[in-house]
């Protein structure tokens, strides 16, 4: 009897440390998976937290771009717009005028009949493409946007001229370059003198002994060699005098 007290005992027991160890057991698992779910979601919400910042930080910076860039247009704009008129057209001007001469500089390197148009052809094209790097500079400082293509007026002249070769294209060329030569050399002169803009004044004084030298090559091209060609006076230096006011 007593030993079957003890058995029975014995089974209770170990059935209970079994049991205890069961549910030890199962607490340790619950647990590590709780700290696991924490952390994961400790993670995910600093990764949150973390892209959260870096597209704010982005959409500031853009902010700041974006913001700079129109201050910038701004500027440019008002300085553009504080120009005077004159001074602002005489820019546009020179841009558009150089740009043709440029391109029929080319056309009379090609096509030209005599060696002296093929030369100041060429010279054409390498002064008026030295004087557009300065003038794009100029402009640039100014806020103001120059032409990038020659107009309507200007390409009826390139096209003319483009469909003429030899003799016929000395005399059509070196009447042409008569008739701008005068008018560019006068404006430069008035503006090397009467422009409001001082770094205009200085541009156009600085070009102008260039384009007189032009003036003096021109009239000593085929057809120009007797003076002919021109509806402007002369003074005793040998300048014109643009009828143009």
């Amino acid at each position: 009897m007593n030993n079957q007290q003890l058995i029975k005992s014995a089974h209770i027991w170990f059935l209970t440390v079994l049991l205890a160890c069961g549910l030890v057991a199962i607490a340790v698992k619950a647990g590590i998976r709780f700290q696991e779910q924490n952390s994961n979601q400790n993670s995910n919400s600093n990764s949150n937290t973390g892209n959260a910042n870096s597209s704010q930080n982005r959409n500031s910076n853009r902010s700041n771009r974006n913001s700079s860039n129109t201050s910038a247009t701004g500027e440019q704009a008002g300085m553009a717009s504080a120009m005077n008129s004159k001074d602002r057209d005489f820019l546009m001007d020179v841009a558009m005028d150089s740009m043709a001469e440029i391109e029929l500089g080319r056309i009379a390197a090609q096509q030209g009949g005599s060696d002296a148009v093929k030369q100041f052809g060429q010279r054409m094209v390498d002064d008026h493409t030295k004087a557009n790097t300065e003038l794009m500079t100029l402009a640039t400082s100014k806020g103001l946007t120059l032409p990038t293509s020659i107009d309507d007026k200007h390409r009826r002249e390139v096209t003319k001229l483009s469909a003429m070769s030899g003799a016929d294209f000395d005399r059509a060329y070196a009447k042409m370059m008569l008739k701008d030569h005068e008018k560019v050399v006068s404006e430069f002169e008035k503006q090397s003198t009467r422009a409001t803009d001082p770094d205009v004044k200085a541009f156009a004084g600085k070009m102008l002994p260039t384009l007189q030298e032009h003036l003096t090559m021109v009239r000593a091209l085929p057809g120009n060699e007797k003076g002919g060609g021109s509806n402007s006076n002369r003074n005793s230096n040998g300048n014109s005098n643009s009828n143009r006011p």
